[in-house]
């Protein structure tokens, strides 16, 4: 079986930059094994496949597919990137006619538009909930060390840990906080904890006045130390900064240090 596979820069309008994700199209369905392998191989932080639902089903006219999401080491049930990314193969490559996709998936339904020369996704709204410090005290401390924690909390649904660093802290904080991803393997003792979000609130004036919030996102539990540009964890955190800040509209901007996690 040959199946396609297509490698899309999400979330930027410049090469080798946003966050790079594989997109496979399957025409037939596909070992269940095989999917892993695939993404094991192609190490990118996603590999996405899309498959036709039905027979006469057809990329290029039908506007309703399968999509599932697989990191190096685990399917995951949501992605966002890797969703841009598929939609932009299907519009983009194989010219799809639909000005709509919807994709079914283990989050549920999800669309993709075409909006001008964009691609607006729909994602879920994850809900996060206060989180005891102690239950997590030992993550946080290898993932900032004393640094001043605003708030914590949990998302259920995502099972992503979100941490708000203090509002006295600068975006440089953010930026040059060295963290080492791996050892958070050890030091989550509870089990529930697959994503790690540091978050800020963003600056009303100086060099990047704008922006809402800033954030970071680890996730060694699924293979990815450090993520560039983070969908899912996006749904975590509107839902979080709307509630803090009163607003439905937002700007915010994920922060990725490649040395982190090295």
């Amino acid at each position: 079986m040959q199946i396609p596979v297509f490698t899309v820069d999400a979330f930027t309008n410049q090469p080798f930059s946003g966050n790079p994700a594989a997109v496979c199209l399957l025409e037939n369905d596909l070992d269940e094994a095989l999917h892993q392998k695939i993404a094991t191989e192609m190490n990118l932080s996603e590999t996405a496949f899309i498959r036709k639902l039905n027979p006469g089903d057809d990329f290029t006219k039908s506007s309703c597919f399968g999509l599932r999401w697989f990191t190096p080491a685990n399917e995951v049930p949501l992605c966002g990137h890797a969703t841009l990314a598929a939609a932009a193969v299907l519009f983009h490559i194989k010219k799809n006619t639909n000005s709509v996709l919807t994709f079914v998936t283990l989050s549920g339904e999800l669309k993709a538009r075409q909006v001008e020369d964009h691609i607006v996704l729909d994602l879920p709204l994850y809900l996060t909930y206060p989180q005891v410090l102690q239950e997590v005290e030992e993550l946080i401390k290898a993932a900032i060390g004393d640094m001043i924690v605003q708030d914590l909390r949990y998302s259920p649904d995502t099972k992503k840990l979100l941490v708000r660093l203090s509002d006295a802290y600068e975006r440089s904080v953010l930026e040059e906080l060295q963290v080492s991803a791996q050892r958070f393997l050890s030091a989550e003792k509870t089990g529930k904890v697959k994503g790690l979000i540091l978050t800020l609130k963003g600056n009303s004036s100086g060099k990047h006045k704008g922006h809402d919030f800033y954030s970071r996102y680890f996730a060694p539990w699924y293979g990815i130390l450090e993520d560039p540009v983070t969908g899912s964890a996006h749904a975590v955190l509107s839902s979080y900064w709307s509630e803090q800040l009163g607003k439905k509209e937002m700007l915010g901007v994920q922060i990725h240090v490649m040395a982190a996690g090295s």
